[in-house]
């Protein structure tokens, strides 16, 4: 690595960058794309985003003294050579790996990292909120945020736009336009950019003006933005185009080839001291430097491992159907015999496998772009016309819509659909996209249902039963990755009755209840493990359990019949809201201890269901929550993540062994 890197190894930090002369970046440039590229071919990431930013983040640390100027990056994707030059070039191999480095930018791991990132379109209100502070607290720090065209189409980062220009701010935006999100981008806004630009020479004339009336006395703070609006009024009727950020009182400077790295140390110089909030537009390319992501940066957004050589992509073969084509191809299937339905994506239709349904019935999905919360409302007013929507968002950013869930969904208990995928621990992409409060947030809610699928044939079950008449608002919750390898592609659809659990096994002392698909994990643990119970017995199963139960035997659940006699009960629950009672009062009657299991946190959650029904009822049981602890948890993957929380089926074998 020595001869390979030969600059980028002798900077520790941005101030060793610093030294450099400028000649000497492109180079940088060069090296530190190289070892990205290296570092990612044996240890998957976010491999496009970041080499699309490679020359704006080296001009960045070369301008502006990090830390004490403050880089605030919008979602994070983009902010691995942010990482590599900011100290943690020799750890970075431990990226998004149990106790490793974190994925995004994380202020807990260095103090270059000026915010938390993960979320899409904070970045703006974040910047805006360090930049005011350091004003009234004196402190002489510029502060950027780098936000990408994907993430600008949301809510909160033109919320933060308009309040730019209320409190005195040094704050510099930089629009990373690179015509994608993770999918190729929606909207107006998309459009819209390709057509502003300002011209240098008016950048430099308004600068002088500017100067010039500060030095006699005519501009001060107050009176910036009211002179702001004179220029730009001169400047639209002039050329006959309006620029949105200029109309919002925000200087304008683009557009800038931002993969020309003297030209944006030359641009970033002559605008850092510059007062008031500013915009520099750059144009970059996702995965420049990368052919085979440069042509599909969609698929190399985060592409596993490849070839750095070929740019061969190495794919293994799945054990089994991801959860998100299970539901893709259901939703088309469904989608072919009923009309009403329709698709919605907040920016995910490949994520969440809604490209399935787009590209045989593009007419008929509607991908909105990053902005969760217009989703929600959008598919509820989709919901009022009469049709039946399919809101598909990632459970970690569903809770960005949770005002719109509950007033302009439930509360007009419309028929509907909210999908949430990656529910649960979701592995390397760590706190910041775990799954863990949907259950929590939601059950408090008035008229929804809430489900939880074990496998691939009941998600597609439960997809068809949301979608029958008068089902209400519908909520169904499942977890990134692969299923369980059952069968449920052709299968005939059977409507699953609401709020009725089916007993996978019929115990006598120790009961589990499972919510989703963490009852694998239960039944796993019963399968191979020896269990010593409450009254000394060693129990050892060696007969497989069947999880598929047909239409007869789950009439039959509560009539006592059991598949297999045990001393160790085990319950699929299907659904945290309506609790199946009738169930619950026979194992209260029945059992002596009770467990419950669920993938997401405990305070609110699916046990925290079961303890007030026992308490509503009298019921005075020992019972054993297993779940998420109220903390953030780690990244890793999810088999560390469930082992180090005691949710996988060692830790649920010492729970039942008591």
């Amino acid at each position: 690595m020595e001869t390979k890197y030969p600059l980028l190894n002798t900077i520790e930090y941005p101030s060793d960058l610093r030294k450099l002369q400028k000649s000497q970046l492109k180079q940088v440039c060069a090296e530190l794309r190289g070892y990205i590229i290296e570092q990612l071919a044996n240890n998957p990431g976010h491999f496009a985003s970041s080499l699309g930013v490679i020359e704006l983040t080296v001009a960045l640390h070369y301008v502006f003294d990090t830390p004490n100027d403050r880089i605030v990056w919008d979602v994070g994707h983009q902010a691995y050579g942010h990482k590599i030059l900011t100290g943690r070039r020799t750890q970075f191999k431990t990226n998004r790996k149990f106790k490793g480095l974190s994925g995004f930018p994380n202020p807990k791991e260095s103090s270059y990292d000026a915010f938390v990132a993960g979320h899409a379109s904070n970045s703006v209100s974040a910047a805006l909120g360090l930049s005011v502070g350091a004003r009234k607290l004196n402190i002489d720090s510029k502060v950027i945020a780098v936000i990408g065209d994907g993430a600008m189409t949301g809510g909160l980062a033109f919320e933060g736009l308009n309040n730019a220009c209320v409190n005195p701010n040094n704050m510099l935006i930089i629009l990373n336009d690179n015509n994608m999100a993770i999918d190729k981008p929606v909207g107006a806004l998309s459009e819209y950019l390709t057509s502003i630009t300002t011209s240098a020479w008016y950048n430099r004339w308004r600068f002088k003006i500017y100067h010039l009336l500060r030095k006699i006395g005519l501009m001060n703070d107050r009176k910036r933005n009211r002179w702001l609006r004179i220029g730009n009024t001169l400047k639209n009727a002039a050329s006959g185009t309006h620029n949105i950020f200029e109309n919002l009182n925000i200087r304008y400077f683009g557009q800038v080839d931002g993969h020309d790295v003297l030209q944006l140390v030359k641009v970033l110089t002559d605008i850092k001291n510059f007062d008031g909030p500013r915009v520099l537009h750059i144009k970059t390319i996702k995965g420049k430097g990368f052919t085979p992501a440069e042509s599909e940066a969609t698929i190399w957004h985060a592409p596993g491992k490849f070839n750095p050589e070929t740019g061969e992509r190495i794919v293994s073969k799945a054990s089994a159907s991801l959860y998100q084509d299970v539901f893709g191809e259901t939703l088309l299937e469904l989608a072919k015999n009923n009309e009403k339905i329709v698709g919605i994506t907040p920016a995910m239709p490949t994520g969440c496998s809604m490209n399935i349904m787009m590209e045989a019935m593009p007419d008929r999905v509607f991908d909105v772009g990053i902005a969760e919360a217009h989703a929600v409302t959008f598919s509820a007013g989709l919901a009022k016309a009469g049709m039946m929507p399919y809101c598909n968002i990632y459970s970690s950013f569903m809770q960005r819509a949770y005002d719109q869930i509950i007033h302009d969904v439930a509360l007009q208990n419309l028929d509907m659909v909210l999908c949430l995928d990656r529910a649960g621990l979701v592995g390397a992409d760590g706190p910041t996209h775990h799954g863990a409060f949907d259950l929590a947030y939601l059950r408090c809610i008035p008229n929804l249902t809430i489900a939880s699928p074990l496998n691939e044939a009941e998600l597609r079950n439960m997809l068809y039963t949301a979608q029958l008449p008068r089902k209400g608002t519908f909520v169904i919750r499942y977890p990134r990755g692969c299923g369980q390898g059952v069968d449920w592609k052709d299968q005939p659809f059977e409507e699953i009755p609401i709020g009725k659990a089916v007993c996978l096994q019929e115990g006598t002392d120790v009961a589990v209840l499972a919510l989703g698909p963490i009852g694998n994990e239960a039944l796993r643990a019963v399968n191979s493990q020896k269990l010593r119970l409450s009254d000394g017995r060693i129990q050892t199963v060696t007969e497989p359990v069947e999880v598929r139960l047909d239409s007869a035997e789950r009439e039959q659940l509560h009539e006592g019949k059991a598949r297999i006699k045990s001393t160790v009960g085990i319950y699929n629950m299907r659904f945290v809201k309506p609790l199946d009672e009738d169930c619950l009062h026979h194992i209260c009657q029945t059992y002596k201890r009770i467990i419950t299991l669920e993938d997401g946190v405990l305070q609110g959650g699916f046990g925290s269901a079961v303890l007030e029904f026992m308490a509503d009822n009298g019921y005075n049981l020992p019972v054993k929550r297993i779940g998420i602890p109220n903390q953030f948890v780690e990244h890793g993957s999810p088999a560390e993540l469930y082992h180090m929380l005691g949710m996988d089926a060692e830790g649920i074998a010492k729970a039942i062994e008591g």
